[in-house]
């Protein structure tokens, strides 16, 4: 086998795991028409059809199946051998590709990528950033930030940034003067509230807690959105009473653009962790990036 070969074996197995040739990209860094040139040599040598394609889905013939099957285990060895060698270097080389929430790549990542990747010019930091929940090693990603709740498992978590953080609530000062200031979470539903739309669709209700009580509210309000700027924007314009992360909202509390709202019932919950599948043979950039956050590159204190 020579080396064109292997490059079209690794193009049809990232198509097939990723269902289409486009969506395969990400994962290859090579163009579609690439992709789609290196299947159509490698179903000419063999004389079989790899993929079903129609305008909608790619799929696995059952020989594209049988083929991916074997060839997973194969590539993982040369990955692996590869990443054995990468490591012993002062500073691997490498791409790394993490799939994260939007918060965390907007107001915690930040701190983290950028020292990280000054103490290793030799690797590329790739962030998809999305609120969406996906099996991140199907879609090709090295691993994933997610909360507690929604690790799987089956994968190793490893705390990334703040191991405390808080929804706060806030609302500019002329709204309030308006429309007085909430005494309870109840009081809510006679306000206007800014909402938030999670790219699921699901639009769930205001969580509060105090002295181990939980209150759920559910609002409503001019404005909908599944943008933290639009929805800031809203706030400061005096449209309505705001619920996010404290991090999203700290800037503006800050300069008194937004005031603090039932601050004595703001929830507090676990930071994030950086979670990936538990495997013989780790990535060399993964394993840096790994033994950086267990060095504490990626901790901060509690919020206050």
């Amino acid at each position: 086998m020579d080396r064109a070969d292997l490059a079209d074996l690794q193009a049809f197995a990232a198509v097939a795991r990723s269902r289409g040739f486009r969506s395969a990209v990400a994962v290859s860094g090579t163009s579609a028409s690439s992709l789609s040139e290196a299947v159509a040599r490698l179903e000419t040598r063999l004389g079989l059809r790899l993929l079903n394609r129609t305008t909608r889905s790619v799929t696995p013939t059952e020989a594209g199946r049988r083929l991916l099957e074997r060839l997973g285990p194969a590539m993982e060895e040369i990955r692996a051998a590869l990443d054995d060698v990468n490591s012993l270097r002062d500073s691997p080389t490498g791409t790394l590709r993490l799939n994260v929430p939007i918060i965390v790549a907007r107001a915690l990542l930040p701190d983290i990528a950028v020292p990280f990747l000054q103490a290793h010019p030799g690797i590329t930091l790739d962030v998809l950033a999305e609120d969406s929940f996906v099996d991140v090693l199907a879609a090709g990603f090295d691993a994933g930030v997610r909360y507690g709740e929604r690790l799987e498992r089956d994968m190793i978590a490893v705390p990334l940034g703040p191991r405390r953080q808080r929804f706060v609530t806030g609302a500019a000062p002329a709204y309030l003067a308006a429309r007085g200031t909430p005494r309870h979470p109840r009081d809510l539903t006679d306000h206007s509230c800014i909402r938030h739309r999670f790219a699921s669709g699901a639009m769930l209700p205001w969580e509060f807690e105090r002295a181990g009580k939980i209150v759920r509210v559910a609002v409503k309000g001019p404005l909908l959105a599944s943008s933290i700027d639009l929805e800031l924007a809203a706030a400061r314009a005096g449209l309505g009473i705001l619920s996010s992360f404290e991090e999203a909202v700290a800037a503006d509390f800050a300069a008194g653009r937004l005031v603090p709202v039932l601050e004595d019932w703001w929830q507090v919950f676990p930071g994030p962790f950086l979670y990936y599948p538990s495997r013989r043979h780790m990535p060399a950039p993964l394993r840096a990036f790994v033994d950086f956050l267990r060095a504490g590159g990626g901790t901060a204190p509690p919020a206050a």
